[in-house]
């Protein structure tokens, strides 16, 4: 029987979300059950994704297992963005960030938004994160769509020239902003210089920029395209409003991304779908938390960041940093520990040994396919994930599931593998930290090694036990299997 068909005869508690556009928690009511339409915003490929902006996509996960959970059948977009964001975030100003990394890497901007869409797409693979029911739409794709979206709001007037580019101006926009917790009235006094003296509020945003201004010959763009108003490319927050509106409709019921992008890049897409459209843009915002880097922010533009690359050559599993990330609730900021990542890696570690070690029959011969979750835990696990995600107390009625003496072996082994499906958590081929070969370790380490095979193979044991710990206190654990000593970095 389905979850979401048991949890009804219980009468359990509803999915409640942590909605950024009331700023509390709501009951979660999609325009059209059982569909729910989601939108969640992607990265900019110019560089690797940091492990920072991947927690984003692991909550996004996260919901769209919550909301499984729960009966629906979710739509879910994550937008590329390869074109339009500039180096100015918030003021319209500065390089465009693929085009500055394809001049320093020389190569084309196509060739650099590949590389690290790729790049990005890898991660979320590694993450377990299912991309096939997924879309991934490009920015550069849908220039059609943006160039139409400006023309409804030109339709409208809420838009003029510049010399740079095709503007929104937020005071046609009905509380703008609408997300975050800058209020407009404060927007001027607060403004630094804008380089373009022509807006005439400071929050006003670019819709569309020229390649060539009217006053100065700027060099050629690798990306730009025809328009009515000349030749140029579209402004950074466009493109998600026009990609949302083309594959999930004019009003969406779920946008999340990262809390940077609360305001101004979410601010601007209600302010403008919301004017192209006369209709709510999407109904429930939500948005993970930083993740902090001794104590700051983690960005790429003050090179303060870690890949999830450089957490795999140091011999993290990309699911203990998942798992570590869930520990914590979405809405918390944590700083990143790589001593606790490993020490959630070793809790992976035991947790699968426990479950290798628990039936997979019941004393009658049934298989964990056709048992259910204890309802006792059932209602635990449906009132944790229903509460706005609450992944830390998933996390923990783990142990508690399997410290229970009233639980067969078969019945803690379908609780806990549950609770791991609603986390992402997939144990089965999770091996903890990479092996490493002996010939892939420093030269100094690899002869202790070899100087402890000979002391085994000459029943030296007690050398062998020596040697083992000064190649741990070297950084490395030592596993002797069948086919010979492997290691792991400790």
């Amino acid at each position: 029987m389905p979850v979401f068909d048991r949890i009804l005869w219980y009468h359990f508690p509803m999915l409640t979300l942590y909605n950024d556009l009331t700023n509390k928690k709501e009951v979660f009511e999609p325009l059209d059950p059982p569909r729910v339409t989601m939108y969640n915003c992607g990265p900019t490929v110019y560089h690797y994704a940091h492990i920072g902006n991947l927690r984003s996509f692991v909550f996004a996960d996260t919901l769209r297992r919550a909301l499984e959970s729960n009966g629906y059948t979710v739509d879910q977009v994550i937008n590329i963005t390869d074109v339009g964001h500039l180096t100015g975030d918030t003021n319209d100003t500065g390089a465009d960030k693929i085009e500055a990394q394809a001049k320093r890497e020389n190569k084309t901007a196509e060739e650099i938004a590949q590389f690290y869409t790729d790049a990005f797409l890898c991660d979320l693979d590694h993450l377990g994160i299912d991309r096939n029911t997924i879309r991934f739409p490009m920015a550069t794709a849908h220039i059609d769509q943006q160039i139409e979206l400006i023309e409804q709001l030109e339709k409208k007037g809420v838009t003029y020239a510049t010399d740079d580019g095709i503007y929104f101006d937020t005071s046609a926009a009905e509380n703008y902003p609408k997300l975050g917790t800058i209020q407009a009235s404060g927007l001027q006094a607060g403004a630094r210089v804008e380089e373009n003296k022509q807006k005439r509020q400071p929050a006003d945003f670019a819709l569309w920029k020229f390649s060539k201004t009217k006053t100065q010959q700027s060099e050629k763009r690798l990306q730009e395209w025809n328009s009515p108003w000349g030749v140029g490319f579209p402004g950074w927050h466009l493109e998600c409003s026009a990609m949302a509106i083309q594959y999930l409709g004019e009003t969406i019921d779920i946008h999340t991304g990262g809390i940077d992008l609360e305001f101004p890049h979410h601010a601007n897409e209600i302010a403008q779908s919301e004017c192209a459209t006369g209709k709510p843009f999407a109904r429930y915002w939500l948005h993970s938390e930083h993740l902090n880097l001794k104590g700051a922010k983690m960005a790429k533009s003050d090179g303060n960041i870690i890949t999830l690359q450089d957490l795999i050559q140091d011999g993290i599993h990309p699911l203990s940093y998942r798992y570590w990330l869930l520990t914590a609730h979405y809405r918390s900021p944590i700083t990143f520990d790589p001593e606790a990542v490993l020490g959630t890696q070793r809790a992976l570690e035991r947790l699968k040994t426990q479950l290798d070690q628990l039936p997979q029959k019941d004393t009658e011969g049934n298989t964990k396919t056709d048992t259910v979750v204890p309802e006792a835990y059932l209602i635990k696990i449906t009132e944790a994930i229903n509460d706005d995600l609450d992944t830390p107390t998933l996390t923990a009625l783990i142990w508690e599931t399997l410290k229970d003496t009233e639980l067969t072996g078969i019945a803690e082994r379908y609780t806990v593998e549950y609770i791991l499906d609603l986390l992402g958590i997939d144990l089965a081929d999770f091996s903890g930290r990479e092996s490493i070969g002996i010939t892939e370790l420093p030269p100094e380490v690899a002869e202790l090694a070899q100087e402890r095979e000979n002391a085994r193979a000459s029943k030296d044991f007690d050398r062998a036990d020596k040697l083992r710990a000064d190649i741990k206190q070297a950084g490395y654990e030592i596993h002797d299997t069948e086919t010979g000593p492997e290691f792991t970095h400790v």
